[in-house]
């Protein structure tokens, strides 16, 4: 999808992460001037319900292990 849209991954991937209303901070591991103007250019970037639900699509949730 990433290639499709002429994007990056990481780029996709924070649109993506920026669609959930749930996730308010995101924290950008920026290590390389490129991943600052990834984050950026995600902003701008909105996903389609179909696209969403294609990333989603493979997602199979789980119980979180618990340790004692």
């Amino acid at each position: 999808m990433a290639v499709e849209r002429g994007v990056s991954h990481a780029e996709l991937a924070l649109a993506w992460m920026l669609s959930k209303p749930g996730i308010t901070s995101p924290i950008v591991g920026a290590t390389q001037p490129h991943h600052l103007t990834e984050a950026l250019a995600a902003l701008s970037r909105r996903l389609t319900p179909q696209e969403i639900a294609a990333l989603e699509e493979p997602h199979v949730p789980h119980l979180a292990a618990r340790f004692n």
